[in-house]
């Protein structure tokens, strides 16, 4: 992806087109609504500060280059995605007699000073984000005066943003959605000729995925409702892919743009669904929502950077590219992972266990280097949200030093979550000669078995390119020894703020004293909590 030499876009509005906007001699111009991931007109702090503060208002959303060419970390289907967010943006404006979303294209700081050069105010809702939308943001509001408006339920310029963190958020969630009347304001707009269509055609977005979901408010409204009304059935959906392609809510795309905010799926389903496991174990999801938010809230770090500094470089001297290239397409021998690669390339989407599955495959059992798996499935996934993606990819390899790890086992999931084959098949269509009760281990299939199947392994589908048990083994030792000074780490205040435990900084006080150097069992490391149950 790249931007068309054919169509050149320049940056927009431009400067005389923003300032026939302004009125002279009017105190307040107006305010500009700067939408990043935040898109929708309900529930939304800055949208209500705005109308609040100001009679004339003016939404805005900049595509930004350093998303969308070369230098993106998204995929065609994800773009194509917020595109049909930005859409139903658009017409929840003009729903309420409005001109509409206007749409800017170059970088947002020239973009918003143009504006801000004629007399508007911006504001824009606070979004915690990596290096790159902090360093954006703070020259917003160190140059241009930028307001940010929080209202997450996060914990902002607190020392210690742990304590009293659940009752925080719980409070939120129970709160008052943010609101404003759409007849007291005035609604504007600025024509740029700036459009999600110009800019898929100017940056050649071609979105190859299947089964893509359509973005926006109302799509994003109808799976609540629909997901909702069978929420019973959720506890049972959660860990199979197969079950969980229809049985989950389906909703976290549309949370990672904001189409919906948490609180309001949050009271949708607490007044809504039928007292029960599903419904408690679904705001239970809720309350990790925000849980992870936090912690990139509370270090951008997490995007590039493992939380504890004993395991930087952990794997980095194993780094096999052809290793990394078999895990990426899907080619490694063991069937539900492969399964769940395509899956994730072709689809845009897994649910959770096998997001975990395959990150414990590429980390524990390759032993690669953990962010360029990270970065793959950031790219790929349609919900990629950087918050979620990373500090779920570091937690799941160990990178915090937390005692314990959730090593999946990949021929156990398949006999305890596709024992049919379904899954598999679907994904690796070459095994489906194979009988399912060979799955989760072809090439230990008997040669007269594959012989009556008629698939050979090793020519129509790869041998394992690692042995497991050897590679499990060899990764324990190796992690085993280095976690008593990573545990110690944790005693750090420094370290202990980073990793931003839910228990704050006293459980990481606990477990640099419980498992730290001093105290090791330096033959077996760590704690291998259930290590071969998942």
């Amino acid at each position: 992806m790249g931007p068309s030499a054919d169509a050149p876009l320049p940056t927009t509005p431009a400067a005389e087109a923003v300032r026939s906007l302004s009125r002279t001699g009017d105190a307040d111009t107006g305010t500009v609504v700067w939408h990043r991931s935040d898109l929708r007109i309900a529930d939304n702090p800055s949208l209500a500060a705005a109308a609040d503060d100001s009679d004339r208002i003016l939404p805005l959303f900049v595509f930004d280059p350093g998303f969308h060419d070369e230098r993106g970390a998204a995929c065609d289907a994800r773009i194509a995605f917020l595109h049909d967010c930005l859409r139903d943006l658009d017409r929840q404006y003009r729903d309420v007699d409005g001109a509409g979303l206007t749409y800017a294209h170059g970088d947002p700081i020239e973009v918003l000073g143009r504006f801000a050069d004629a007399g508007w105010d911006v504001v824009a809702s606070a979004t915690p984000t990596g290096r790159y939308g902090r360093r954006r943001d703070e020259r917003a509001r160190e140059r241009l005066g930028v307001r940010f408006v929080a209202g997450d339920g996060l914990a902002r310029d607190a020392d210690r943003p742990r304590e009293g963190w659940s009752d925080r958020v719980e409070s939120w969630l129970a709160g008052d959605p943010f609101d404003w009347d759409p007849r007291s304001v005035a609604v504007d707009g600025v024509e740029t000729g700036i459009s999600p269509g110009r800019i898929a055609d100017a940056y050649g977005i071609e979105p190859a995925k299947t089964r893509v979901p359509t973005g926006g408010r109302g799509p994003a409204r109808e799976r609540l409702r629909a997901f909702t009304d069978r929420i019973a059935e959720y506890p049972g959906s959660i860990s199979s892919p197969v079950d969980a392609l229809e049985g989950t809510s389906g909703l976290s795309p549309y949370l990672r743009f904001g189409c919906l905010s948490v609180r309001e799926v949050h009271r949708h389903v607490d007044e809504r669904a039928p007292d029960g496991r599903g419904k408690s174990m679904f705001v239970s999801r809720l309350f990790w929502n925000r849980h992870y938010t936090q912690k990139l809230l509370d270090w951008p770090g997490w995007l590039d950077r493992a939380v504890n500094p004993v395991y930087e470089g952990f794997n980095r001297d194993r780094h096999d590219p052809d290793l990394v290239a078999a895990w990426k397409r899907g080619e490694t021998g063991f069937p539900m992972v492969d399964a769940s690669m395509r899956c994730l390339r072709e689809t845009g989407w897994l649910n959770f266990r096998m997001r975990a599955l395959c990150a414990s495959f590429y980390f524990h059992i390759l032993q690669q280097p953990w962010k360029i798996g990270a970065d793959h499935f950031y790219e790929h996934l349609i919900d990629g949200d950087p918050a979620i993606n990373y500090t779920q990819w570091q937690s799941q390899c160990g990178l915090v030093g937390r005692p314990g790890l959730r090593l999946y086992d990949p021929r156990k999931q398949v006999r305890d979550q596709d024992p049919d084959g379904e899954f598999v098949t679907r994904w690796v269509p070459e095994l489906d000669p194979l009988p399912a009760a060979h799955l989760d281990a072809p090439e230990k299939a008997p040669l007269a078995v594959q012989r009556e199947a008629g698939i050979e392994i090793g020519e129509a589908y790869p041998y394992p390119v690692v042995d497991y048990e050897a590679a499990r083994e060899e990764f324990r030792e190796r992690y085993g020894a280095a976690y008593p000074a990573a545990a110690d780490r944790l005693g750090d205040d420094a370290i202990a703020r980073r990793a931003s435990l839910s228990g704050g900084l006293d459980a990481a006080s606990s477990i640099a004293a419980d498992h730290g150097e001093s105290d090791a069992d330096v033959d077996g490391g760590p704690a291998q909590t259930d290590l071969d149950e998942f």
